[in-house]
């Protein structure tokens, strides 16, 4: 292996924040944060929303994790692009009238 390329490969203890479960394993991840382990030596740490104490796959029920409000800006931008969508196919054409009204008005006038 070259030096100076790779990433530093240590031991970090991921941490679940939904279920609190705490494991310690090797990583690269960088991490800002440490703690004490049941070994009391530290080491760093980094969180994760979704492990195999949470994930639906693994536990058989079903919950909802929104993460940094996802799904509220998911909302909020479909809403903007449904309003924006639908205002300009009413404003092109307000006083023309549709195909059936058309045909509607021929028939009435023969």
């Amino acid at each position: 292996m070259k030096p100076e390329i790779h990433p530093e490969y240590r031991e970090v203890v991921f941490q679940d924040t939904s279920s609190d479960l705490r494991f310690l394993t090797r990583s690269t991840i960088a991490t800002s944060e440490t703690t004490e382990w049941e070994d009391g030596n530290t080491y760093p740490l980094a969180k994760v929303e979704i492990s195999s104490q949470s994930h639906p796959f693994y536990t058989g029920k079903q919950i909802l994790v929104d993460s940094g409000g996802r799904v509220e800006r998911f909302r909020r931008r479909y809403a903007k692009t449904g309003a924006a969508a639908a205002q300009p196919a009413a404003a092109a054409a307000p006083d023309a009238a549709t195909p059936e009204q058309e045909e509607t008005a021929a028939d009435a006038e023969a």
